[in-house]
């Protein structure tokens, strides 16, 4: 009985010291997670920006590699509303002042914005004039092509 005991002991102890190995491993790594937008209700869009502020709040931006990749009318978001007679095939503008602001916070945090090429070309929006903070490194050729590509280097994917 007392070598059964000593065996498992031993047991967990190596189990804690594995455990505590395999933590400080993981120490330094990030979450990497893409949020995908791609609807125009601005409801749902100021949702998902309090649904990645939270994530921020709950791991830390120190922890986390985030991206926000929007196409199609997603790019809403980031749409001036002044543009909104401009461009074809939206119904809304939804880069008011408060969305501007929320996108601010979260871009102050590290959070990186993509926007679709095809998205802008086939919707004839200028990245300059109607666009609230696009520069040309946050534009990628397809939206839907850059989660894939996310996804493959690991990239959890949520569609809030």
């Amino acid at each position: 009985m007392k070598r059964l005991s000593t065996i498992i002991l031993a047991g967990l102890v190596g189990l804690m010291a594995w455990t505590g190995i395999v933590t400080a491993a993981g120490e330094g790594t990030k979450q990497k997670v893409v949020y995908h937008i791609n609807g125009d209700d601005p409801k749902q869009q100021a949702g998902a920006l309090r649904n990645i502020q939270n994530h921020i709040n709950a791991v830390g931006k120190e922890h986390l590699d985030l991206r926000v990749v929007m196409h199609g009318n997603g790019v809403s978001m980031v749409l001036l509303p002044e543009a909104l007679a401009n461009v074809k095939g939206f119904k809304h503008a939804n880069a008011d002042q408060q969305m501007q602001a929320n996108i601010d916070g979260l871009k102050s945090q590290g959070v990186a914005f993509n926007v679709c090429a095809n998205t802008l070309e086939g919707r004839k929006v200028s990245r300059e004039g109607d666009l609230y903070m696009v520069d040309e490194a946050d534009i990628v050729p397809s939206g839907v092509a850059q989660l894939a590509i996310l996804q493959g280097q690991g990239f959890a994917y949520i569609k809030p």
